[in-house]
């Protein structure tokens, strides 16, 4: 219970506190309650990874990954796996990702199948990242048919905007309007609630087509919603900047 309050608070980047916590777990643990240990060192680990001290987050996910391998714990394994491939550079961090995901798609734990929808969309980032526009776009493609099965929600909604995102830099720009406009009204129609990225995207691809007014109003409704967001105003100012910027 312990590690899981950890984690709420380095979801809200008080990372003092989420160590304080964890400093009174790591006088508990031992080898004997070994999933307590697992918790222990992925939420220390996570807390070391969103404060920016990757070199120190990297030892404890791999004693996560060792101990639920050693104890066939499915579900921890991959999550640790799942961590080095956020942390690792480019080639390792896919080894870690293909490695999760023979993982997931053979365990029999339900619980850990799924990790699947997460895997394939960070092993279709990292592609994308590389400028491997093609490869991304099918693993993008294969995480909605994922979410589509397993009828999820807001998780598909990601999925489709990645794909369209993906569209965008293979050059293919209406069809990349055409899908974000799409996913605009799903939102709407699903009564979630509005999407500051989509806006965003929105604004983006309508610069490329030289439409300024509407490239500026999509900017704006980003900015106001997206400006908001604790973790983009930390880690994105330039990016916040910039969608100010265009929509003035």
């Amino acid at each position: 219970m312990l590690t899981q309050i950890a984690r709420t608070y380095g979801l809200q980047m008080k990372f003092d506190e989420a160590h304080e916590i964890l400093d009174e777990v790591e006088p508990q643990l031992s080898d004997e309650f070994y999933l307590a240990k697992i918790r222990y060192l992925l939420e220390r680990g996570r807390t070391f990874r969103s404060s920016k001290q990757i070199e120190k987050s990297r030892p404890l996910f791999l004693e996560a990954y060792e101990i639920g391998l050693k104890h066939k714990e499915d579900d921890y394994t991959i999550d640790a796996a799942h961590m080095l491939g956020i942390i690792e550079p480019y080639k390792e961090a896919q080894d870690w990702n293909e490695l999760a995901m023979k993982l997931a798609e053979k365990t029999k734990d339900e619980k850990a199948r799924r990790w699947l929808g997460p895997l394939y969309n960070n092993t279709a980032w990292n592609y994308h990242d590389n400028k491997e526009y093609d490869k991304a776009l099918k693993v993008f493609e294969k995480n909605v048919e994922w979410h589509t099965n397993r009828k999820s929600v807001e998780q598909l909604i990601i999925a489709k905007w990645s794909v369209a995102r993906t569209l965008r830099s293979l050059n293919k720009i209406d069809k990349a309007i055409e899908m974000q406009n799409s996913i605009m009204k799903e939102t709407k129609e699903k009564g979630l609630a509005e999407d500051g990225y989509v806006y965003e995207e929105l604004g983006e691809l309508y610069l490329l087509k030289e439409n300024k007014e509407e490239s500026k109003k999509c900017f704006a409704l980003a900015y106001d919603l997206l400006s908001k967001d604790i973790w983009l105003a930390a880690n994105e100012k330039e990016r916040l900047e910039r969608m100010k910027a265009l929509s003035e």
